[in-house]
């Protein structure tokens, strides 16, 4: 027996609203949890005056652009070079070899350790920040790349190779579209990272950005403009990902999104 359709869109809905009323009844009563107090946590309609402030704010055009401009670039950067080396290295034992010793001594390295020596490499610290984010997309797109490569059915290379077709064709009518669900799987999880990384490099380095403004808030006590720059934080990387869903889709036809090719 199916779901009808109305309560299943509605369900995500309901639980944003169940969540925001719980905070609502734990903020105002001031709950103490022994573990976790909600004594200095701003009540909903707090953050939304905050929100409503921010929003008429001509900072808030300038902490976007610097936010977006850094994830953007970082981003561009991880995945062009994430892409390109997941191939080679997934496709070519002598690159595998190669380069994946000093990847994999770097890949545990947590993007924030990479701060303080971003800050000596790079005269600016905006090319501190976004080598920071970059550092944090680099690697999921490049292991889901390599997977993605290393799971392609041999039969399918098999048959095209015994129909005449070229290496280089090989490549990139067999191998780089079955590996491709990988590829965005890696994406959309670079895509998060990038956005975690920006933030702490911003709380860091930042003059303007959303992370400045949301560690610039708690240094002066403005309690409701941190969960500002939270759920702003989780807006911009919500979107971003499903923007990069739908566009991976686009260029996907042969994908069904529940996995099945």
């Amino acid at each position: 027996m199916s779901t009808p359709a109305l309560p299943t869109r509605a369900l995500p809905l309901l639980s944003l609203i169940v969540c925001v009323l719980l905070w609502h009844v734990a903020s105002s009563r001031h709950m103490n949890l022994g573990l976790v107090t909600f004594q200095n946590v701003p009540q909903p309609l707090e953050v939304v005056h905050a929100a409503w402030d921010l929003f008429q704010s001509p900072k808030l055009q300038n902490h976007l652009g610097a936010s977006l401009g850094r994830v953007a670039s970082g981003f561009l950067v991880a995945a062009a070079l994430g892409v390109g080396l997941g191939l080679a290295i997934g496709r070519f034992r002598w690159v595998r070899e190669t380069l994946m010793p000093p990847l994999e001594v770097a890949r545990p390295i947590p993007a924030v350790a990479w701060i303080p020596l971003s800050i000596l490499m790079f005269p600016s610290s905006e090319g501190s920040m976004i080598f920071i984010t970059f550092v944090g997309a680099l690697f999921p797109i490049l292991l889901n790349t390599i997977h993605g490569v290393h799971g392609v059915d041999p039969r399918l290379i098999a048959s095209a190779r015994s129909l005449g077709t070229r290496r280089w064709a090989i490549f990139a009518r067999v191998i780089l579209p079955a590996a491709a669900p990988s590829v965005l799987t890696g994406l959309s999880i670079g895509m998060g990272t990038c956005w975690f990384c920006l933030v702490t490099a911003e709380m860091i380095s930042g003059q303007y950005g959303i992370g400045y403004y949301t560690w610039e808030s708690y240094t002066v006590q403005n309690y409701a403009n941190i969960i500002v720059g939270m759920l702003l934080i989780g807006f911009l990387g919500m979107g971003s990902s499903v923007l990069l869903h739908r566009a991976g889709q686009a260029l996907m036809p042969w994908y069904r999104p529940g996995g099945r090719p």
